[in-house]
């Protein structure tokens, strides 16, 4: 089921900013920053840690440095 929300002009921008790529939902976003949270709620130090992967992981995507999953599967044998 789906459900329409509003937000404000705002808050959509911000969720922009989170968007991985292009064509993300913002399901997946906001399903992103729920999992964060609740992250940081039961682990701190954890949460932080994670955030800074995440962060650095979303760079590598955004400069092209990843592997594409017919890449993945070869380099595993799969």
């Amino acid at each position: 089921m789906e459900t329409t929300i509003k937000l404000n002009q705002g808050t959509k921008l911000e969720l922009d900013m989170f968007r991985q790529y292009k064509n993300e939902s913002y399901d997946e976003v906001v399903r992103k920053l729920i999992f964060l949270a609740k992250t940081c709620e039961k682990q701190p130090k954890l949460s932080q840690k994670t955030i800074l992967e995440i962060k650095e992981a979303r760079e590598r995507i955004k400069k092209g440095e990843f592997y594409s999953e017919e890449e993945a599967k070869k380099i595993l044998g799969l």
